[in-house]
């Protein structure tokens, strides 16, 4: 078989892809689109299937009041110690030099759910990642959004260590 790009058709911005035993997953932003997330599995990177929307109770996304081009911006799936992790940043403003964005993340066993409620990471960025330690410790990493006039709006990349 022949990998034919795009991969997915259609709506599927910001990939992070896994792979845990002989399965595939690549979760996506949703923006504005609720629920939040998709995720597609495949076995072969080849022939993929959308299988859930893990943000779909107001418990894990409310997206009250959010504009335009907010919502969720580039989720992080991975995947460690018989868990997955999803790290989801939602966008509540994104007009001039202010970006109004929180960090969170949820748990399950199963790709399917159900999911735990989600825990605020940081609201310091966007984009963030979740990094496994061989070590068992977990670090975030995000682009940090810098809101001081005359500064460069991205400021920074921010790691930080998680419990």
């Amino acid at each position: 078989m022949k990998i034919k790009n795009p991969i997915l058709s259609g709506f599927n911005p910001d990939p992070s892809i896994l792979r845990v035993e002989d399965t595939y997953y690549i979760a996506t932003s949703t923006f504005e689109w609720w629920p939040g997330v998709q995720i597609h599995e495949s076995k072969d990177l080849v022939n993929w299937r959308l299988i859930t929307h893990p943000l779909n109770e107001k418990r894990l996304l409310d997206m009250t009041g959010n504009l335009d081009s907010g919502g969720i911006w580039a989720p992080d799936l991975s995947f460690c110690d018989g868990k997955f992790y999803l790290v989801y940043t939602d966008v509540k403003v994104t007009d001039g030099s202010f970006k109004d964005c929180i960090n969170y993340l949820t748990t399950a066993e199963n790709i399917m759910g159900p999911w735990s409620d989600p825990v605020v990471l940081n609201t310091a960025g966007f984009d963030a990642s979740l990094f496994h330690d061989d070590d068992g410790r977990k670090y975030l990493v995000n682009q940090y959004w810098d809101p001081r006039c005359y500064h460069h709006p991205f400021y920074d990349i921010l790691l930080t260590e998680h419990q």
